[in-house]
């Protein structure tokens, strides 16, 4: 037994000590805890350095043949049911305890600067330790019932967070858009986990596993009831993970603080789903049909994530779009039995991630001075460009982010993205050919933020826009009329209109072009303006460094390839520790040339996006990047109209998400209320109404005996008559008509 395991239950309780602090302090001493709110950045990250201490430790411990440790204590006994408690060590929880800790720290860091000006910034940091905690707890359980636990609390942390800003109808919205998907897969999570609770009468995985293979090799189980218990478990990773068709929170959460954003994508929500199919690898794999299905929908997801990011113009929503397409390549890893592959992506693309998204704060942060806070503009890729010369460092953060993600080696991405790629082809050549197909796909929209943003001249200056009252240019803006502000209905207007708009003004100011441009530099290049984009500050520039370590060097922990018959795969020690490992490296390390001759496609099919990307962004096309593919090709014709509808259908199909969220809306939303005001009138009308009309017409019935039975012959005498008088006139009817 190895000392240090004793206190690993320490691990996820080490962060709450500042949450429940500042609750305390919020309540207790409000205005001396929010006079030195700045103070509490500090202890955040200092704890969770010591959690980083940790975790180091164990991976050390791990990568040189340590066993797996499990520690439990009961917490309920009963003669029929007993539930224990613990943490469980192996090499899966340190290497994401790992990854939680080192990604948490440098979105600390960020986030003290980043949230310094909010009135919130006390509850943000609250927030945001309870989610590292409750991922940390995660990743450390025992049991499937644990689990599930610090499964619902990461849900409700990122709730909090996704709608931090609460007051905004959008944030407010994405966040119970986000808290509600999230439910359809715990719903399916958790009728799982009883139901193998129900099959082997036990929450722990060892037993799990064991037991479940013990009862398939003796035909001891139904295979269909395995099988839908099995695919219930894989639910609750749909969700968490954005995959195919419980996607549909991931963009709409980026409405959060940009460093929740990082975070979400990169080490915590979207990872807790990866976690749990990992986890539970080894009763995934028992079932074939299981298998196929979660290949399958990897495959869905990462070819409609490509697909939807191609015309997003929010530069955060288009990183999202990314994230699942990326999720997608990892959860499809998992699918067709490359584990080990899996995790690797896992890792590199989760600081790749982090790096672009903090980028992506630093780009919105430093437009702030130019266009003011407003999520519509500092966050539209159409209204950047040129920021190279203002954001140096930040620019060529982003950059290295981006080649990450596309597959340009030698960076962190390329390395794992290249073994899924080549798994994925000796699997099935039709998941080979969609997977190379979508690395094109990455490039090239990868790249187009890029461009967009960096590249060419800032294109919002030449709309009339400005942080001051008066337009330093033109009146005429880039929406082909004069305005000094922009009207909400044009705040999220396709980019294929703005090109038909932008045209007009370019042929009546064609002349005066330079002369704006003329302008503009002078403008920026004054070092007494205030109205310009600026570079952050160091504290937000310093994890932005750091990650751009762990994007060019932390690929070379999984590097499989034997040059010299020198072992090198770092990643294959950490995960193929003993028999009794729940995950097992499934690949072997292949000598140079064939290494060569395998990512030699990818890599041009890589190149090949990045190239098309520049052709249609490029310096060539600063001051309005060319939107329609085909047009550089074709001028005239029959061709160029059917090529017409086909970009435009590209175009419509990615910007407005595939259709999907429309299909959501008609289906449930619009359904749901349908079936509502039906219930309701089922409700009142039938349900209510015949006890309602029994009533009514036992009322007037009394009310009518009450009135004959009052012992007056006279009244006896009036309603006999009258009824004599109703028959005879009955009979004679009847009589008349038979004559």
């Amino acid at each position: 037994m190895e000392h240090i395991y004793q206190y690993a239950w320490i691990i996820p309780f080490l962060s709450l000590p500042v949450p429940i602090s500042i609750g305390l302090g919020l309540l207790l001493i409000p205005t001396a805890i929010k006079n030195i709110r700045r103070i509490w950045a500090f202890p955040s990250i200092f704890f969770l350095i010591i959690t980083l201490i940790f975790s180091l430790n164990f991976s050390i411990r791990q990568i040189n043949g340590s066993l797996i440790y499990q520690y439990l204590w009961s917490w309920t006994i009963n003669k029929d049911f007993s539930l224990e408690f613990g943490y469980l060590i192996d090499s899966l929880t340190s290497i994401m305890l790992t990854l939680i800790t080192t990604v948490g720290i440098t979105v600390l860091i960020y986030s003290d600067n980043y949230m310094s000006h909010d009135q919130a910034y006390l509850r943000f940091f609250a927030y945001l330790n309870l989610f590292n905690a409750s991922m940390l707890g995660l990743v450390t359980s025992s049991n499937l019932i644990q689990i599930y636990i610090f499964w619902e609390i990461v849900g409700i942390c990122s709730y909090l967070l996704i709608g931090f800003w609460f007051t905004r109808p959008l944030a407010a919205n994405a966040c119970q858009k986000a808290f509600v998907t999230n439910r359809v897969g715990d719903f399916g999570l958790l009728l799982g986990i009883l139901g193998f609770y129900w099959i082997i009468g036990s929450f722990e995985f060892r037993d799990l596993f064991e037991i479940t293979n013990n009862l398939i090799q003796k035909n001891g189980l139904n295979s269909l009831l395995t099988t839908l218990c099995t695919f219930l478990l894989f639910v609750g990773a749909i969700a968490k993970s954005a995959q195919f068709p419980l996607h549909i929170w991931l963009p709409d959460a980026m409405e959060g603080p940009t460093p929740i954003s990082a975070l979400i994508h990169a080490a915590t929500m979207v990872a807790a789903g990866v976690f749990l199919v990992a986890r539970l690898f080894p009763l995934l794999s028992i079932t074939s049909n299981i298998m196929h299905i979660i290949s399958s929908i990897g495959l869905i997801t990462l070819f409609l994530g490509a697909t939807l990011a191609l015309a997003q113009i929010d530069i955060k929503r288009s990183l999202a779009y990314s994230t699942m397409s990326q999720l997608g390549y990892i959860i499809l890893a998992l699918g067709i039995g490359s584990s080990r592959t899996a995790l690797f992506h896992l890792i590199t693309h989760a600081y790749s991630k982090a790096l672009l998204f903090l980028g992506s704060g630093s780009i919105i942060h430093s437009m702030e001075p130019v266009v003011g806070y407003s999520p519509y503009k500092n966050q539209n890729m159409v209204l950047m460009g040129g920021l190279t010369k203002y954001i140096p460092i930040t620019r060529t953060a982003f950059l290295l982010g981006t080649l990450s993600l596309c597959g340009i080696p030698p960076l962190a991405c390329f390395w794992s993205k290249d073994e899924i790629l080549s798994n994925s082809w000796l699997y099935s050549p039709i998941f080979g050919i969609i997977t190379y197909f979508t690395t094109g796909l990455t490039a090239f929209y990868m790249f187009r933020v890029y461009l967009l943003t960096f590249d060419g001249y800032l294109r919002i200056h030449f709309q009339g826009y400005s942080s001051t009252k008066t337009n330093l240019f033109y009146s005429i803006s880039l929406w082909g009329k004069s305005m000094s502000k922009r009207s909400n209905s044009d705040r999220n207007l396709p980019l294929s209109t703005i090109h038909k708009k932008v045209s007009f003004f370019f042929k009546e100011k064609k002349n005066n072009v330079k002369n704006e441009i003329y302008c503009f530099n002078t403008l920026f290049t004054n070092k007494y303006t205030s109205i310009y984009p600026h570079e952050l500050d160091n504290t937000m520039l310093f994890p932005l460094l750091l990650l751009v370590l762990f994007t060019m060097f932390i690929g070379s922990i999984g590097i499989c390839f034997d040059p010299r018959g020198i072992d090198l795969d770092l990643l294959s020690k950490w995960l193929t520790l003993s028999k009794d490992s729940f995950i097992e490296s499934s690949n072997q390390c292949v000598i140079f040339f064939e290494f060569f001759q395998n990512v030699i496609i990818s890599v041009s099919i890589a190149t090949f996006g990045l190239c098309i990307a520049f052709t249609f962004y490029g310096s060539i096309n600063s001051f309005f990047p060319n939107l329609y593919l085909f047009n550089f090709f074709l001028k005239k014709g029959i061709k160029r109209n059917f090529l017409d509808q086909i970009q435009n259908a590209i175009y419509n199909w990615s910007y407005n998400r595939g259709y999907i969220d429309i299909v959501y809306t008609s289906v449930f939303t619009l359904g749901i209320r349908r079936l509502s005001k039906f219930t309701e009138f089922f409700d009142r009308h039938i349900v209510d109404g015949i006890p309602n009309g029994i009533g009514i017409t036992s009322f007037f019935i009394g009310e009518g005996i009450r009135y004959i039975g009052n012992g007056r012959v006279s009244s006896y005498l009036f309603f006999f008559l009258s009824f004599v008088s109703l028959f005879f006139l009955i009979f004679l009817f009847f009589s008349l008509k038979h004559i």
